[in-house]
This record gives C-alpha cells, sequence and structure tokens, in this order.
C-alpha cells in the first residue's frame, strides 16, 4: 500500500551520526507521480527547526494507516521543487519494498571494495571496505594506520558494477567511530564530509544494485 497525498511521513536521515540518526522529523506529501513522492521540507515536531536535507541523503520513513500500523521504506533525495513551498524530491518505493517491520534504517550494504585512504599528514594507505552507503562507509585498518574520531580523511573508492564497469568515487570522510577488531586491527566508520553529487548517486546505484541481489537470493 503506497502512502497517499497529505499522508504525514516520519522520516529519520542517514547522517552517519548516531544520535542524529535517530532524530525523527515530519513531513506532508504535497504530490506523488509515478517515480517519486513530493515532500515538504521535513521539521522537528519538539523544536520546530526544518531539517536541510541534500541531493542523495539516505532517508528511513514510515507513514500511518488505518489503526497506526507503521509501514516503513528506505528511499532517498532525488531533487528539489520549486512550488507555493518548497518540496523534497524522493524516490517512490517499489510496492514490495514497503514492510510493516522496520529493516536497518538506511540503504547501507555489506560490501568489500578497495578503498584508498589518506591523511591530512601525508599517511595513505589501500584496504577493504565493511560496509557502504550513502552516507558513509566503514573500512577496515591496522591501528598505526587510523587515527582518532573526528579526523578528516581524503579518500577514494573502487566501485564495480554489475555490468563490468567501474568507477572511482572520490570524497572526504569525517571518523565517527573506530571499533577494535582484534590486538592491531580496528573497523573505522566514516560519514561524507565533502561529495559530489554525481559521485553519491554513483555509489547510491551500487548500493541498490546489491540490495536487488541480495533480495533475490
Amino acid at each position: 500500500m503506497f502512502p497517499k497525498i497529505n499522508d504525514v511521513l516520519f522520516i529519520q536521515v542517514d547522517t552517519g551520526d548516531d544520535k542524529e540518526a535517530k532524530t525523527v522529523y515530519k513531513s506532508r506529501i504535497a504530490e506523488m507521480d509515478d517515480e517519486s513522492i513530493y515532500m515538504e521540507v521535513p521539521l522537528h515536531e519538539g523544536t520546530g527547526r526544518l531539517k536541510k536535507l541534500h541531493l542523495g541523503d539516505e532517508l528511513s520513513a514510515y507513514f500511518l494507516t488505518e489503526g497506526g500500523m507503521k509501514n516503513y521504506f528506505n528511499t532517498y533525495v532525488l531533487g528539489f521543487h520549486e512550488d507555493v513551498i518548497r518540496q523534497v524530491r524522493i524516490r517512490k518505493p517499489d510496492p514490495e519494498a514497503i514492510t510493516k517491520i522496520q529493516r536497518r534504517s538506511f540503504l547501507r550494504v555489506q560490501a568489500e571494495m578497495e578503498i584508498a585512504v589518506s591523511h591530512k599528514d601525508g599517511r595513505h594507505f589501500v584496504t577493504k571496505t565493511d560496509d557502504v552507503g550513502g552516507g558513509g562507509v566503514s573500512f577496515y585498518a591496522e591501528n598505526d594506520q587510523i587515527g582518532v574520531e573526528g579526523d578528516l580523511l581524503s579518500c577514494w573508492l573502487l566501485i564495480p558494477y554489475k555490468n563490468g564497469s567501474v568507477e572511482h568515487v572520490p570524497f572526504e570522510g569525517e571518523v565517527v567511530r573506530i571499533k577494535s577488531l582484534a590486538p592491531n586491527r580496528s573497523l573505522v566508520m566514516l560519514k561524507f564530509s565533502s561529495i559530489i553529487d554525481m559521485e553519491r548517486q554513483k555509489l547510491i546505484r551500487y548500493c541498490f544494485e546489491r540490495q536487488f541481489d541480495f533480495r533475490n537470493r
């Protein structure tokens, strides 16, 4: 069941920050077409603060049906539309992707991809990712290769598509968490601090390819 015009959407945004990712915003559906949902700019009900969204932002959303049933789906920002009020255009989910059970909040997929990482002081290394998404990535590193939370890293990611093509996606990321895995090995979690929208779309395309593969296994 699809949401309808004037339905309220409850939204969480993948920012790479755990606290912010748990914040729920509300919006109203203004229009729909075959591929998109046009919604008002989301706001935080408690503070009235508007949430600025960017092209490619990943969203976890739900709407209510009879009896207060929550209907969940994942989506992402496709663009913006200037009308009487500004609208945010998000991807309309496939009917089978709408579920009564909340899945993982955001479109983050397990993926072992090659990533090159450079520190501001010139240190650099190549390693493998653990998962990737439109809001950030996580990768493995030896403890002497990593810094501290808050560090800004320059990276490029090698993305292999199903059709055999390969893309290089450059970005800057902020270290938001470091999880120790072994005496000299850790998992480093990054959120994107600077990435060109076109490059983010390449990564989201890969994530949807992977999600489709997982769903059809």
